[in-house]
């Protein structure tokens, strides 16, 4: 399931629905993605994520179902926040499922590395020393790397 969306969300509601979904899940394994305080860093003091609504969500679908190809999941949920978000401000969820761990494990570490280089969203940081549009970063790009098929 995708969801790209202004409001927060509930952990623990998202990951019931998950879990209740089937007796034969062996394992859930899940990602939150948090703006950082790092204000006294230079880092941001506040993001905004944009989005172009129609080609996110069919990226996002794109990459759940790469990661359902390459593992045995029997649920997964991206759900993506955009618009003004604060440090301590949840951005993202990311839950997999399937009967065995590793293969939770992977697919969610899979997901959480796509979604930072494939996925059309770009940050906004106002920082205590200007605003400014957020990079791509290389250590992302060698993240993603490491999943591609040869």
């Amino acid at each position: 399931m995708i969801r790209v969306q202004e409001e927060d969300f509930d952990i623990a509601h998202e990951m019931e629905a998950i879990s209740s979904q089937s007796t034969s899940l062996g394992a859930i394994a899940s990602f939150v993605g948090v703006v950082r305080d790092m204000a006294g860093d230079g880092g941001p003091s506040s993001m905004t994520l944009e989005h172009y609504p129609g080609m996110t969500e069919r990226m996002l679908r794109e990459i759940d179902e790469e990661a359902c190809r390459r593992w045995p999941l029997e649920a997964s949920l991206i759900i993506h926040r955009y618009g003004r978000l604060e440090p301590g401000d949840r951005i993202v969820l990311v839950v997999t499922a399937s009967a065995h761990r590793h293969a939770a494990l992977e697919a969610c570490a899979f997901l959480i590395d796509w979604l930072k280089t494939k996925a059309p969203f770009w940050k906004f940081e106002e920082t205590p020393d200007g605003s400014h549009w957020v990079e791509a970063r290389a250590h992302d790009d060698e993240a993603a790397a490491r999943w591609e098929k040869e």
